[in-house]
């Protein structure tokens, strides 16, 4: 070899050696800071106590047929269905989806009959428990929803918790997406999240990775509170102006405008999400030897692949949801700890119904962004979201049905992808069974 060759050689190597050490010396990159964790009604710190507590009023208020409540409705106030163990968190509040196959056995939304057969209520598949009407002004009106026999799917779906929502929503996009790519490589395909990307409906063309609702029909907060206001409790808002039915309905629309401050109940819904603490853990019995070996079971048993222990949030200043919304101090930079993974799998228990495209986007379904797939939303039939399992002690009912009564019901209910998980937890001994619901129990 030439002598300039070896010296090139020499010099290429001193440097690559040089640039090592200097990474090596760098210091690491601090930890992120903490999200505040309680079950306290205060603020997170994305605004103040007083405007956090005055936005929980709006929250709980109730409505009445005279603010638009209805025609057809679940409740008459968002804690009614999100207030355990306060407001904003989950409850054992279930409601009615339904559908059917067509002839190429693809979910199709189900036809609902009201008023004796003269409207049929199409482009959802939630049922509504209530109606407004008959009533005193309008005896001869009945929109009681009755399903028909011909729509041969139905589950229920439980309420779910929002505390700590705010945090889920300021998770990058990509940090969804890799962990999927993980989850699929580090199980050989066995488990493989599904992303859906759906629309931004206060961002018209927009669209983000769903996180939010059983199917993960949303990924913004307001997206997914206008959702909730129109479908669970009837009431009109600029994001979603069209009634469900015009029968028996006398109430100026939209049912939800803007203040003196420029903000809607939609929006101080949305903010009060955002601004809620994430769920604590018990830590006193998270701390016992028992949940600690628990604790190591679980991952041994591969449960966190899909309950992942812990994520973090985008930068403050990140402009999201189709550049709405920009990432608060209060939430961006931040470690929390939801035991999810906020992504879609098949577990045996799905509950076969698609993502109702009109009901969850209004107007803005008629324009999907390109990135809104519709083989992607087939691809939810079966498959549901990770349930989040902080603050799993609390709870009573359990899966996204409520049918499963007992954690160890729950754990053996897993079947599809977490078919190994389940089998793990059958092998093995009583102790560490316990052990493991232990740890379950300090979430």
């Amino acid at each position: 070899m030439p002598k300039t060759a070896v010296l090139s050689c020499l010099l290429l190597l001193s440097l690559a050696f040089a640039e090592s050490q200097k990474r090596k010396s760098l210091p690491a990159a601090p930890p992120l800071p903490e999200a505040p964790a309680a079950f306290d009604n205060l603020s997170n710190g994305m605004v103040d106590d007083a405007t956090h507590q005055a936005d929980q009023l709006k929250f709980d208020s109730i409505e009445t047929v005279a603010d638009g409540l209805g025609p057809l409705y679940n409740g008459q106030s968002c804690r009614e269905c999100h207030q355990n163990p306060t407001s904003g968190g989950a409850s054992q509040i279930t409601v009615l989806r339904v559908g059917h196959l067509g002839p190429d056995h693809r979910f199709q939304n189900p036809n609902i009959p009201i008023n004796r057969g003269t409207e049929i209520i199409t482009g959802r598949t939630l049922v509504n428990d209530r109606a407004i009407c008959p009533s005193a002004a309008f005896p001869a009106t009945d929109i009681q929803e009755r399903v028909p026999d011909s729509e041969t799917v139905r589950t229920t779906r439980i309420s779910l918790n929002l505390l700590g929502d705010g945090l889920i929503e300021a998770v990058a996009d990509q940090t969804l997406i890799d962990l999927s790519r993980k989850q699929c490589q580090s199980t050989h395909g066995k488990v493989c999240g599904l992303v859906i990307y759906v629309p931004i409906v206060e961002a018209t063309g927009q669209a983000a990775v769903g996180r939010f609702g059983w199917k993960n029909q949303h990924a913004s907060l307001l997206s997914f509170s206008g959702d909730a206001y129109l479908n669970e409790m009837g009431i009109t808002t600029q994001l979603f102006p069209d009634e469900v039915t015009k029968l028996c309905n006398n109430a100026p629309e939209p049912n939800d405008t803007a203040g003196p401050d420029g903000l809607a109940d939609m929006d101080r819904f949305a903010r009060f999400v955002r601004a809620s603490k994430a769920p604590p853990r018990d830590t006193a019995l998270a701390a016992t030897p028992a949940a600690q070996t628990g604790s190591a079971l679980f991952d041994k048993a591969g449960c966190a692949v899909c309950h992942v222990a812990t994520l973090a949030t985008a930068p403050a200043g990140l402009k999201i949801n189709g550049g709405a919304y920009t990432i608060p101090p209060a939430l961006g930079g931040k470690t929390f700890h939801p035991f999810g993974d906020f992504l879609l799998h098949d577990v045996g228990t799905g509950d076969g119904i698609v993502i109702p495209t009109v009901e969850h986007y209004g107007r803005a379904a008629r324009r999907m962004p390109r990135e809104c797939s519709p083989d992607n939303f087939q691809r939810t039939q079966n498959r549901v979201r990770t349930a989040p399992l902080w603050g799993l002690r609390l709870r009573t009912r359990l899966m996204h049905d409520g049918a499963s009564l007992t954690l160890r019901d729950a754990i053996l209910r897993h079947a599809g992808e977490a078919t190994q998980s389940a089998h793990s937890f059958r092998s093995l001994p009583p102790r560490d069974q316990e052990a493991l619901l232990q740890f379950l129990r300090s979430l």
